[in-house]
């Protein structure tokens, strides 16, 4: 036996026995290595796609899965921010599937490019999702997901932002950590068609404040993109559109040949 201190109180831990961090830790690195390609039965990608389209379908469970389809929206501005050289100051979220992603820079346009990714955000994940699942990179993607979002934890800055990625961190650490080697594949493909359906679903709700609901349009990511640039919004909802759309149409066609070759 050997003993560790914590808070002053001797704490006993057997020799050899793996912590709960280094179980995770393992369980993370484990996922980085190549799995068998995906070969879903039709059946079972059909059912699959229609738990993903009732997670972003149905308020019941749109209300919780919306916040993390909001997660990955600001996480796309503030990628983008980062890869043009801003500075990131930080990121909030709310209840209501709103969100605010704050960053500092010289220049127009890498303003404009940090404002365009947050719609189609979603949309390249569950794309990204889908490839890794069927490709056999699904652990690799669950592990480098789940240390995203840890890593996000440090630009939130709102208390119901700290609650939200919390909870989206937790529920990944789990998945990594529990999800069976067998199943892997499946979940992370669920996740990835449940992203591609909630990012059409944030386009639409996106183009419906511009058509019916103008007096929300200043928080529209369009019309703040019309505001930075002078571009009319109507180009940038097209520009969200092009994205998502060929983002599910590669989605779909990866998905489309794995189960082909099932046969």
């Amino acid at each position: 036996m050997n003993e560790t201190q914590f808070a002053g109180v001797p704490v006993l831990q057997a020799a050899g026995e793996p912590s709960v961090v280094g179980t995770w830790w393992d369980a993370v690195v484990a996922g980085f290595s190549r799995g068998s390609l995906l070969h879903p039965e039709p059946m079972a990608a059909m059912l699959i796609i229609a738990v993903a389209v009732g997670l972003s379908v149905f308020r019941p469970t749109w209300r919780w899965f919306g916040l993390y389809v909001t997660f990955v929206h600001e996480l796309g501005h503030a990628f983008a921010a980062l890869t043009t050289g801003r500075v990131v100051k930080g990121i909030h979220l709310n209840f209501d599937h709103s969100g605010q992603m704050t960053s500092l820079g010289r220049t127009r346009r890498g303003a404009a490019w940090a404002g365009f990714w947050g719609y189609p955000a979603p949309a390249l994940a569950g794309a990204v999702l889908v490839w890794s699942a069927c490709a056999g990179w699904a652990g690799a993607a669950l592990s480098l997901g789940a240390l995203i979002l840890l890593a996000a934890l440090l630009f939130i800055r709102n208390p119901a932002g700290v609650l939200i990625a919390v909870a989206c961190a937790v529920v990944a650490q789990l998945l990594v950590m529990f999800t069976p080697k067998e199943a892997i594949a499946y979940v992370v493909l669920a996740l990835g068609v449940a992203l591609l359906v909630g990012s059409v679903k944030d386009w639409f709700k996106v183009l419906s404040v511009h058509v019916g609901r103008r007096n929300h349009v200043q928080s529209s990511d369009a019309y703040i993109l019309y505001r930075t640039t002078g571009v009319p919004s109507g180009v940038w909802l097209a520009g969200f559109a092009v994205v998502v759309v060929a983002c599910a149409g590669f989605a779909f066609a990866t998905l489309g040949a794995a189960v082909v070759s099932y046969a």
